[in-house]
């Protein structure tokens, strides 16, 4: 009996979820133009094309400061200087 129990309840299980479907027709398929009718009939009432807003073009940028992106270059090389002088400095310290 004990063997049997867990193999009824089993197929009790699985005699419910059979009867969970509300299929009438076991051999239709589901369809996915279904879904997206409710998309395309809300589309066909449009006739407009699309067209450019010219008011929403994008300005120019505007141009680079020399200056600033001189000092910022000048500054990185001075870092990168430094470093270097560090890692030497540490490594003479090593040996």
């Amino acid at each position: 009996m004990k063997k049997i129990a867990p193999f009824a309840a089993i197929a009790g299980t699985a005699l419910l979820l059979a009867a969970c479907g509300s299929s009438d027709d076991a051999s239709t398929e589901a369809r996915a133009d279904t879904v997206e009718m409710p998309a395309d009939e809300a589309l066909e009432a449009v006739t407009e094309e699309p067209v450019e807003d010219s008011a929403a073009s994008a300005a120019d940028p505007a141009p680079a400061n020399t200056a600033t992106t001189e000092q910022a270059a000048e500054a990185a090389a001075n870092v990168a200087a430094e470093a270097a002088a560090a890692a030497a400095a540490a490594e003479a310290a090593a040996d």
